[in-house]
């Protein structure tokens, strides 16, 4: 029945599902931007106590003025002999990444998620308008990315920084996640699976950081071809400038207006890519449960395994000119010199590959939360009601979240290695820095563990694996520039995990893990041999 015959506008409901969405992801939506402004200012707070006095604030620029490693992670050089400047440029990339993960996961969950799963097709028979819930997800994210702004902007105010400055820094914050808010609804209107729009989402913010990094060891053209670009285009600190704001407000309402556009143009649940349409007869490879687990989640693999490839080749390009930056920049030195008696290379590959398996960790809990997701789309009970028992369909997914995690890691590895050997004229470093990857396997797996023992256990509450995931993040990469206490950095099973290549490999600890691993995969187990299904 069309909208004008039931009476309706095309935003009719959406007060209505903006407040459900609120209600709904209160814990996620404070979880996300809690986060964000902690991460801005704490490491603000961190930089204050690095270079406490002008000598120190010019030899930081010194070090990082036209040094390319210095520039591919943090940004432009601008007015880093100020402390506003510096904390800009230690900040805004990673802080940046963050908000644009935030708006992918928000509005992909809001839109194609719910169609997904078909919970927007029992919502659309109701006085519900067709661009509605589009509308909904757009106000909260765009109520997110205000208050991640304001969060910004307050708490560098908060550390006696100039006000324009910061209120610069917190309105190009919000700016760019408006702009992937646009992003990831277009995307939701091209495909019918929302690991596509994930996939295409991140790419997209992957391809931001490459144009950005790659605009500011150039002449900085191509910086204007990213949304991290723009904002850092207005120079916080460095003379501001407002109107690259404009081009984010711009792409802001064009994305909107072609979502629009496109999601006139499909049928709810569909995408403009439809589908195609597979063989008359399925292999017998598919009427086993490992064999459906392979064929749902390869699409997954592949990006994941693409994407961290790519991570490892661009990290492994700049290894060798590391060591130069390090010497002279505190910040990153407390970030990176982590290994005892290893060499600073050494010490930046064993980070990079700590950095790679946190974000591989992403993979491994979305693969196993794929059960969670096939229970509730109710396509768990077609096939455990044949003779597959409930152990052998989990160990099907579970087998593709260990493995994968495995597989990603090796690419990943040998791309991080490759281009270093290559740099340094020692193709034997791929092999060796390769194997130093798969150390870090074992603390994935116990995040499969903690994902898994949620969906055994407690299924509604599973996006907690990322909250744990989270924590992970923060107390891998930042728990010696927090000074946080030693039983807090023991939490993460990461920090348990040997500092490889160039720290000694102890054979112990990985088995305690893997110990930790295997139970909380057995607790998932037999949670879920005990509960209802749906």
């Amino acid at each position: 029945m069309s909208d004008a015959a039931q009476g309706t506008s095309d935003l009719t409901g959406a007060g209505a599902l903006t407040r459900f969405v609120l209600r709904r992801d209160r814990v996620r939506i404070l979880v996300w931007v809690m986060a964000i402004g902690v991460l801005v200012v704490s490491t603000a707070a961190s930089v204050k106590g690095l270079y406490p006095t002008q000598a120190d604030l010019d030899e930081a620029a010194a070090a990082s003025h036209d040094n390319a490693a210095a520039l591919i992670f943090n940004g432009p050089d601008q007015a880093l002999d100020t402390m506003g400047g510096q904390i800009a440029f230690q900040v805004a990339s990673f802080g940046l990444i963050m908000v644009g993960l935030m708006n992918l996961f928000m509005v992909g969950r809001s839109t194609r998620a719910e169609e997904e799963s078909g919970r927007m097709e029992m919502l659309r028979a109701l006085p519900v308008g067709r661009h509605a819930p589009a509308a909904a997800a757009l106000v909260v994210a765009t109520l997110m990315n205000v208050t991640v702004g304001a969060l910004v902007a307050l708490g560098l105010l908060s550390q006696d920084l100039p006000t324009q400055g910061s209120i610069v820094m917190g309105v190009g914050f919000c700016a760019m996640g408006l702009v992937f808010s646009g992003i990831t609804l277009v995307a939701a209107q091209v495909t019918e699976n929302t690991r596509v729009v994930y996939g295409v989402t991140g790419a997209v913010l992957g391809a931001a950081f490459v144009l950005r990094a790659a605009g500011d060891v150039g002449d900085g053209t191509l910086s204007w071809l990213s949304p991290i670009g723009w904002q850092q285009k207005m120079r916080p600190y460095a003379g501001e400038s407002w109107w690259p704001l404009l081009l984010s407000l711009a792409a802001t309402a064009g994305l909107v207006a072609v979502s629009v556009v496109l999601a006139g143009r499909r049928d709810v649940g569909s995408g403009l890519v439809a589908p195609r349409p597979g063989p008359p007869t399925a292999s017998g490879w598919l009427g086993r449960p490992v064999g459906l687990a392979l064929r749902i989640q390869r699409g997954s693999l592949i990006a994941w395994g693409a994407g961290l490839l790519l991570t490892g080749v661009s990290y492994g390009s700049v290894a060798n000119d590391i060591e130069e930056f390090v010497n002279d920049n505190d910040t990153v030195g407390d970030i990176i010199a982590r290994s005892d008696g290893g060499s600073l290379v050494d010490s930046f590959l064993a980070t990079s590959l700590l950095m790679i398996a946190l974000i591989g960790s992403g993979y491994t809990i979305s693969s196993v939360l794929r059960l969670r997701s096939e229970e509730t789309a109710e396509r768990a009970e077609p096939v455990l009601v044949t003779r597959v028992a409930r152990s052998r369909w989990v160990a099907s997914h579970l087998a593709m979240a260990l493995a994968g995690s495995a597989i990603v890691m090796v690419l990943a590895g040998f791309g991080l290695g490759l281009t270093y050997g290559i740099a340094s004229h020692d193709l034997g470093q791929a092999v060796r820095v390769t194997a130093a990857a798969l150390a870090y396997v074992p603390a994935m797996w116990v995040l499969a563990g903690v994902a898994l023992g949620l969906f055994g256990l407690f299924p509604r509450a599973v996006s907690a694996a990322w909250g744990v995931l989270a924590a992970c993040f923060v107390v891998g990469l930042f728990g010696d520039l927090f000074n946080l206490p030693t039983w807090v950095e023991d939490l993460s099973p990461f920090g348990h995990i040997p500092e490889v290549p160039g720290g000694d490999f102890t054979l112990v600890p990985v088995v305690v893990v893997l110990a930790v691993a295997a139970a909380l995969l057995a607790t998932g187990f037999a949670g879920f041999q005990r509960r209802d299904v749906g």
